[in-house]
C-alpha cells in the first residue's frame, strides 16, 4: 500500500508492515526485557528479527475485561469542534455501549509548517495546555469528570514521537532531537526508522535522559491535573521500549489503574501496554470483504498470534479509524456491503477490544480532512441498534471477555465455501457461536463437529434455535448469526 503525503499521527500501515516488528525495539524477547532494552535511535536492522513467543507480564485494570472503546475526533465532532460539546453526546456514547472514550490530542497545535487551515492534532507546541480552538483546561475537567459520571473511562492521545517545531523545546533543549549532519532538526520518522514527509514534526532524541524524565512527567501531569485513565500513545513503536517500561512504572504509582494503548504491532511492546494495534487483522478484514482473500486466511492469522502473543494480550481490531477513515475511505468504501459482518467479527474474535470511530454509529460514508474543520453529519442512516447490540453481546457473554479472561476459539467446518467463516467461542457453559457470510447470495452452511451442541438463541432475533452435533446454519448475504447460550 502506498503512503500518501501527509502529517504525523496517521500513517497507513500495511499488512506487511503491521507484522514487521519495529526497528528501535532493541532485540530481546519479553521475558528478559527488564535488563535488556537500551535507548536507541539507530537506523532499523535490514532484516526483522525472529519472533518468539511472548510472555504475560502486566495485569490489566478489572475495568477493561469486557470494554468497548471509542474514539472522539474532537475538531469535526460538533459544529463547535470545542471540548464542551462533546459533553451532551456522553450519555448517548454510554447508551449505545461504549466503556471508554479515547480523546484525539487536545493540546496547542504548532504554527511553523503547519500543515492546512488548522493544522495536524499530532503538531503538539505545549504538552500541558488545552487547544484554545478546543477550550479551556476547565472544559476539559467538566468533560472528564462527565464521562466518570457516566462511568466511562478517558484515554487521552499522546504524541511522545515528535513535537511541533516551535514547540519551545526545539529552542531550549536542542539536543532532545534527532539532527542531521548540518545541525537542522529532522522530520519525525516511522515506525522503520525512515524520516518521513511530516514536515511539520521534529523527531525526538531518547537517547536523552533529560527529554525522557521531562515526558514522563508531562503524561502524570495529565493524571494529576486532568484524571484520565490512560493514554493511546502514537507511533509508539518509534519510542524505546525501555522508556515504555520506565514510564508505565511511574506513571502506575499515580494511577493504579492505568490503561496503556500503543499504536504499533508489536508482541514485545505487551510488557509496558496493555494493547496495541490490529492492523494486520485490520488489512485482512478488508481483503476478505473485497473478495481478494478467503475467509479461511483468518485462521491462520489466528495460528500466527498464537506463535507470538500472550494469551492475555488485548488487541484493538476496528474496521475504521481517523487514520482508515481520511486516507483510506470509511469502512462503506473498503469493505461495501459487508461492512456489519466485518465489525461483528472484529468484536467477537479472541483477544479484540472493538474500536467505534467517530460518526460510525450514523453510517458516515465520507472521508474527513484532517487539516480543516469537517463536522460530522448525525442524521445520517443510523446504525446505533446494531452496534448497541454488538456490545450488549460483548458485556453479557464470558466467552468474549478481553484477554486470557475470554475463552477459546475454535473454527467450525463448513461446506459453504471460502466468502464463509464460522466459530465458536466457549467459556465454562457460556458459549458464542459466530457465523459470517461475506458473499453475495444466502448460504446455507452445512457444519460438522460442533462441540457443544444443543438448544441455542439467536442474538439478534431471540429466536431459539437447535443446533446438533452435524447440521446446518443459514446465514444472509453479506451477513451474520450470532447464536449463544
Amino acid at each position: 500500500m502506498t503512503k500518501p503525503t501527509r502529517s504525523a499521527g496517521f500513517a497507513v500501515y500495511p499488512s506487511a508492515r503491521a507484522r514487521a516488528v519495529h526497528a528501535v525495539v532493541v532485540l530481546a524477547t519479553v521475558a528478559s526485557v527488564a535488563g535488556m532494552f537500551t535507548a536507541c535511535r539507530a537506523a532499523p536492522p535490514a532484516e526483522a528479527p525472529v519472533r518468539t513467543a511472548a510472555v504475560d507480564t502486566l495485569t490489566h485494570p478489572a475495568w477493561s475485561r469486557r470494554a468497548v472503546i471509542y474514539e472522539v475526533n474532537v475538531r469535526q465532532f460538533t459544529p463547535e469542534g470545542t471540548l464542551r460539546a462533546i459533553q451532551p453526546h456522553l450519555p448517548r456514547l454510554k447508551a449505545l455501549g461504549v466503556d471508554v472514550i479515547w480523546l484525539m490530542p487536545v493540546q496547542p497545535i504548532g504554527r511553523k509548517n503547519r500543515k492546512g487551515p488548522m493544522g495536524s492534532y499530532y503538531s503538539i507546541s505545549d504538552y500541558t495546555a488545552i487547544n484554545p480552538e478546543l477550550g479551556t483546561m476547565a472544559d476539559f475537567d467538566t468533560l472528564v469528570a462527565a464521562a466518570h459520571r457516566e462511568g466511562l473511562k478517558v484515554l487521552l492521545d499522546w504524541v511522545p514521537n515528535h513535537t511541533a517545531f516551535d514547540h519551545p523545546w526545539t529552542v531550549q533543549h536542542r539536543d532532545w532531537y534527532v539532527t542531521r549532519a548540518d545541525g537542522t532538526i529532522i522530520n519525525a520518522r516511522d515506525n522503520e526508522g525512515h524520516e518521513t514527509d511530516w514536515t511539520d514534526v521534529a523527531e525526538l532524541n531518547y537517547d536523552n535522559a533529560g527529554l525522557r524524565r521531562a515526558m514522563i512527567d508531562a503524561m502524570r501531569w495529565w493524571l494529576d491535573n486532568g484524571h484520565i485513565d490512560g493514554f493511546r500513545c502514537d507511533v509508539a513503536g518509534g519510542v524505546p521500549l525501555d522508556f515504555w517500561l520506565q514510564a508505565r512504572r511511574d506513571l502506575l504509582t499515580v494511577r493504579p489503574d492505568l490503561f496503556m494503548l500503543a499504536e504499533a504491532e508489536d508482541p514485545r511492546l505487551h510488557a509496558a501496554f496493555d494493547m496495541t494495534y490490529g492492523w494486520e487483522f485490520h488489512h485482512l478484514l478488508n481483503e476478505v470483504a473485497q473478495g481478494k482473500k478467503p475467509a479461511a486466511a483468518f485462521d491462520a492469522y489466528l495460528a500466527r498470534q498464537d506463535s507470538v502473543y500472550g494469551r492475555d494480550a488485548y488487541h484493538m481490531y476496528f474496521t475504521s479509524n481517523h487514520d482508515e477513515n481520511s486516507w483510506n475511505g470509511s469502512e462503506f468504501e473498503r469493505m461495501g456491503a459487508n461492512t456489519q459482518p466485518a465489525f461483528v467479527l472484529a468484536a467477537t474474535m479472541r483477544g479484540s477490544m472493538p474500536l467505534l470511530y467517530t460518526g460510525q454509529e450514523v453510517s458516515v460514508k465520507k472521508r474527513l480532512r484532517f487539516f480543516e474543520k469537517d463536522t460530522i453529519d448525525w442524521n445520517g442512516p443510523s446504525l446505533a441498534p446494531f452496534y448497541r447490540a454488538v456490545f450488549d453481546l460483548k458485556h453479557t457473554h464470558d466467552a468474549l471477555a478481553n484477554g486470557a479472561a475470554g475463552g477459546d476459539q475454535t473454527t467450525l467446518r463448513t461446506d459453504a465455501g471460502d466468502r464463509v467463516y464460522a466459530f465458536v467461542r466457549s467459556r465454562g457453559n457460556d458459549v458464542v457461536l459466530v457465523a459470517l457470510n461475506f458473499g453475495d447470495a444466502p448460504a446455507s452452511a452445512s457444519y460438522r463437529d460442533l462441540r457443544t451442541p444443543g438448544k441455542f438463541t439467536d442474538w439478534f432475533t431471540r429466536a431459539s434455535v437447535e443446533l446438533p452435533v452435524s447440521g446446518k446454519i443459514e446465514i444472509p448475504a453479506h451477513g451474520y448469526r450470532v447464536l449463544v447460550r
